[in-house]
Parts: C-alpha cells; sequence; structure tokens
C-alpha cells in the first residue's frame, strides 16, 4: 500500500485536544492527575504550618493574650488561604493560557510550513540516535495524522506535559484547603493552653511532626529519601520559627 504523500496537511485540530489527558498505561498513582495533585496539598501544607509557626512565634513575643492570638491566628490563616488559593489559580491559568498560545502557533507552523516542521521532526530523531531510514519511517508515521503532528511537536519541540493542562480552579481550591489545614492544625493548642508561650510550645510540636509527616509522605510520589527530606522540611519550618521569634523580639523591645 502506497504511503501517504507528504502533502500540505489537513487543519489540525483545536488547541484545547492537547488539554485532554492521554489514554492511561500505568496503574501506579504517580502516573496519573491523583498522583500530580500531591504538588498542590504538599505547597498549600507547607506553606501553610511554617507560615503560621512564623507569624505565632512573632505575635506570641509581644502579645500576653492566648485568646487575641487565636483570633489573630484563624483571620491571617483565612487570608493566607484566600491568597494562596487566587495566586495559584490566576498563576496556573497565566501558565494554561501561555502554553496554549505556543500550541497555536505550533499548529499554524504545521498548517502553513509543512516542510519546516518535518524538518524539524527529522533533526529531533536525528539527535535521538535514530537512522536515516527509521527517521524517515518515524516522520511518515508523525505527518499522517494532524493531531499525533501536533502532539509530537508539543512534547518534542515545546516539551509541554500534560501536567501543565491542569484545571485551575482545582489547582487554586486545593492549594487553598490544604494551606487552610496546615494553618489550623497549629491553631488547635490556643484552644486549650492556658499562656501564651505553652501554647506556642505545642503549636512548635506540631508543626516539626507535621513538617516531618509532610516530608517523608511526598517521597510517595518524588522516591526521595525519607529522611532527608523529612528533615529538609523540618529545617525550613524551625528556620521560620526563629527569624518570627527574633523579629517578634526586636519589635517588643522596640515598642
Amino acid at each position: 500500500m502506497a504511503s501517504k504523500p507528504e502533502g500540505r496537511p489537513a487543519s489540525p485540530p483545536p488547541v484545547t485536544w492537547l488539554a485532554e489527558p492521554l489514554k492511561r498505561f500505568h496503574d501506579e498513582a504517580w502516573h496519573t492527575p491523583q498522583g500530580r495533585i500531591v504538588r498542590e496539598v504538599i505547597f498549600g501544607l507547607n506553606d501553610g504550618v511554617i507560615s503560621t509557626i512564623g507569624f505565632l512565634a512573632g505575635v506570641t513575643a509581644t502579645l500576653g493574650d492566648v485568646r487575641t492570638i487565636a483570633l489573630g491566628g484563624i483571620a491571617a490563616a483565612i487570608a493566607g488561604a484566600v491568597a494562596m488559593g487566587v495566586g495559584a489559580f490566576v498563576s496556573s491559568k497565566s501558565q494554561r493560557a501561555f502554553f496554549q498560545a505556543e500550541i497555536a502557533r505550533e499548529a499554524w507552523e504545521i498548517e502553513n510550513m509543512p516542510e519546516h516542521e518535518r524538518q524539524e521532526i527529522r533533526e529531533i530523531y536525528q539527535q535521538l540516535g535514530f537512522t536515516p531510514d527509521e527517521v524517515d519511517i518515524i516522520v511518515r508515521r508523525v505527518t499522517s495524522s494532524p493531531e499525533l503532528w501536533l502532539r509530537v511537536m508539543s512534547r518534542e519541540e515545546l516539551g509541554l506535559a500534560e501536567e501543565v493542562f491542569d484545571s485551575p480552579v482545582r489547582v487554586g481550591f486545593v492549594t487553598s484547603l490544604a494551606y487552610q489545614l496546615g494553618a489550623l492544625l497549629l491553631l488547635i493548642p490556643y484552644a486549650f493552653a492556658a499562656t501564651p508561650r505553652t501554647a506556642f510550645t505545642a503549636a512548635a510540636v506540631v508543626a516539626v511532626v507535621t513538617l516531618l509527616a509532610i516530608g517523608a509522605g511526598k517521597t510517595w510520589v518524588t522516591k526521595e529519601r525519607p529522611v532527608q527530606a523529612a528533615l529538609e522540611l523540618a529545617g525550613l519550618g524551625i528556620l521560620a520559627c526563629v527569624i518570627g521569634l527574633v523579629l517578634g523580639w526586636v519589635v517588643g523591645v522596640a515598642v
């Protein structure tokens, strides 16, 4: 059967086609969107814990009322969660729009400069070590389908992976919720402790344990060493705590 001539290709599919999930060939969670959601969860939890422990360290050094600190912490947690969610939504949406524009331009080039795009495919697979005959076969196969052509160019030339098309709403919501959870965990001791220092001590313990758990838990996806990852996050939390205490002491002395 004669191969399809390398003439002018049919119009490429809509840009949003690449936003559709690929058919799954793996059962492992880290190959799926459910695995990628760990990114937002860890980011939100980590920021919620570190930001809140830094805030509590500062206000505990200057204020003497547990209730006032708790109310301030709740307000800061809500404001921080909203800010984190909005920021994650806007950044994800902007990134998505940028990459869709890049894909649209690639689709235009495929339609209007097919020979140039074929040459780019040849160069890509030649650099990967394929023989000239193998490259010719690949070029004919890839360019036989406008959808496949656009997908290959988007991934091989632009370096776009499926995760860049994650829903901005989902990214913002998960990040905000995780931040709120991380922040509120540290405020629990303030509901039971009699003095600010007792509450902060308990909150600091909760923060360290939470950061150790987050650091160790993320290795389920990242495949890092659990102990190293856990100590890294806990170290950052302790650093934030120390900075908050120092700033609180400086403000207290100045006042």
